[in-house]
């Protein structure tokens, strides 16, 4: 069973947070910290009674937007730890996944949180925990993205990609065939695939520029046909898009 520590500085967050632990069968303990600091020091405490002591950690559930020492720090701060207790940032900000990932984190989960979305991420870093030797999960192929189809891992290659939607803390990935769906935020996929020609046209929207087929102004509004869908580009993504599209053609 693992032994976590949840570390929030928003008192009501962290007591959520606590309780939803707590009622996983595969939390043996959930201890909490008031920020980064403080969960700095239970962490050093846990180390020095070492891996079957009273006081070790096998998991940090962690908050990114902390005052002083924020949560990227603490977790840098881990990674140059001999044996570091596994890291799952619990933030209401997607715009740091891309780092967290970077820092080995396990899971990314958004606020407000739900059980079954914790659950999961729960799992992975018992599986994780037990897994020998500990080895982070990432693409064997950079031109394709593994997906899960009934219980089947397949890839499918990124330039079949037409676009990317956001749901929650997913992706679908559509394709001419179908869709997809992937625990992996927009935001990571945006960086991941900006060099690919992924371009933001929507908070929502991620699109690969080679399978626009028009641009569309109407009344103010800008729209991109990509298929047979048309998808709304928000005002603030409206130039550069038009920029790279002008420059593709």
């Amino acid at each position: 069973m693992l032994r976590a520590l949840a570390v929030d500085d928003e008192r009501p967050s962290l007591e959520e947070l606590l309780y939803l632990l707590n009622a996983d069968p595969r939390i043996g303990s959930a201890d909490g910290a008031g920020d980064a600091t403080e969960a700095l020091r239970r962490i050093n405490r846990a180390l020095e009674s070492g891996p079957d002591g009273p006081e070790s950690i096998d998991v940090v559930f962690l908050d990114i937007n902390m005052p002083g020492l924020d949560g990227l720090d603490l977790a840098r701060l881990l990674t140059g730890l001999a044996k570091p207790p596994l890291v799952v940032f619990v933030t209401a900000h997607e715009d740091f996944a891309v780092q967290a990932f970077d820092l080995k984190a396990v899971d990314y989960v958004l606020k407000p949180v739900r059980k079954e979305r914790l659950a999961e991420a729960v799992r992975r870093a018992a599986e994780l925990r037990d897994a020998a030797p500990r080895i982070p999960v990432s693409e064997p192929d950079p031109d394709h993205i593994p997906v899960e189809l009934g219980g089947v891992t397949r890839f499918v290659a990124v330039e079949e990609i037409t676009h990317v939607e956001a749901q929650g803390d997913y992706a679908r990935l559509h394709t001419v065939k179908g869709s997809h769906l992937v625990r992996i935020p927009l935001s990571t996929l945006e960086e991941r695939w900006r060099s690919r020609g992924f371009v933001r046209i929507h908070r929502r929207h991620l699109v690969a520029l080679r399978h626009i087929g028009e641009l569309r102004l109407d009344a103010g509004t800008v729209s991109v046909m990509v298929g047979p869908e048309e998808l709304q580009v928000s005002r603030r993504h409206a130039r550069e898009l038009r920029d790279l599209l002008m420059r593709r053609s």
